[in-house]
C-alpha cells in the first residue's frame, strides 16, 4: 500500500475550486442556509451495545464520510466538528480557522467485523498526512490531520499506526498527524450529512472528493463493501 504524493499534488494542484463547502454553497440541495446551526448538536459518545466509535479528521468531511462509509464493518458515519475550544461550533464559525475545531467524522462500526487498527489504516490510506493544516485545495486549521482517541489503548494503537505508516514508505515526508483525546463531537449541519452521495454533480465532489475516493480504493488493501 503506497500513496504517491506526486499524484495527489497533480490532482489537487490543478483544481480551481475554493475550499470544501465554500465552493459549493450555491449548489446545496437543501433549504437550510449555510452558516446557521440547524442540526448542529453535541453527540453522545457512548457507542451502542456491541458497537464502537472512532473519530478522525483528514480534510473535508464530505470526502472522509464517503470513504469510511465504504469500509466493510462500518455501520454509519457522521460529519461534524471536534478538537475545538469554543462553544456551539457551526460551519460558518469553524471555517474561520479560529475555533480550534477540525472538520471531522465520527465512525460507528462493528468491532467484530473491522478493528480499530484497521480503521487507522483507512485513515492513512485516504489522505496526505504530511501537509500541515492543508488537504488538497483546502487550507486552514480546520483541515488538519487528527486521530481522536477515546482510551489509553486507542492512543497506543494510534501511535503505533503513525510509526508504522512512517516506516512503511507510504509517505515521502514527515507525518504531521495529531493524536489527541476525543472530548466532544458536534454533528454538523444537516446539509453536510451524506453530501457526496446527494451532490454528485457538484464540481468539488467531482474534482476533489471522488478523485480522492478513487485513489483510496486503488491503494487500500482492506475489505470494502460490495
Amino acid at each position: 500500500m503506497k500513496i504517491h504524493i506526486k499524484i495527489y499534488n497533480l490532482i489537487f494542484g490543478a483544481l480551481l475550486f475554493a475550499s470544501c463547502g465554500q465552493a459549493s454553497s450555491n449548489t446545496l440541495t437543501t433549504t437550510e442556509e449555510p452558516g446557521k446551526d440547524e442540526g448542529v448538536r453535541k453527540i453522545n459518545l457512548t457507542a451502542p451495545k456491541g458497537k464502537a466509535i472512532a473519530a478522525f479528521a483528514e480534510g473535508c468531511f464530505w470526502c472522509s464520510e464517503e470513504i469510511f462509509e465504504d469500509v466493510a464493518g462500518v455501520d454509519s458515519v457522521i460529519s461534524g466538528y471536534s478538537g475545538g475550544h469554543t462553544q456551539n461550533p457551526t460551519y460558518e464559525k469553524v471555517s474561520t480557522g479560529t475555533t480550534g475545531y477540525a472538520e471531522s467524522v465520527l465512525v460507528y462500526y462493528d468491532p467484530k467485523k473491522v478493528s480499530y487498527p484497521e480503521l487507522l489504516k483507512v485513515f492513512y490510506a485516504s489522505h496526505d498526512a504530511t501537509t500541515k493544516d492543508k488537504q488538497g485545495p483546502d487550507e486552514g486549521t480546520q483541515y488538519r490531520s487528527v486521530v481522536f482517541y477515546a482510551s489509553a489503548s486507542e492512543k497506543a494503537m494510534a501511535e503505533t499506526a503513525k510509526t508504522d505508516a512512517l516506516k512503511s514508505g507510504m509517505f515521502q515526508r514527515a507525518i504531521v498527524t495529531q493524536i489527541v483525546p476525543l472530548t466532544a463531537f458536534y454533528r454538523a449541519e444537516e446539509y453536510h450529512q451524506n453530501y457526496a452521495k446527494h451532490n454528485k454533480d457538484n464540481p468539488y465532489i467531482q474534482n476533489v472528493s471522488e478523485q480522492r475516493f478513487e485513489q483510496f480504493k486503488k491503494t487500500y488493501k482492506g475489505k470494502l463493501k460490495p
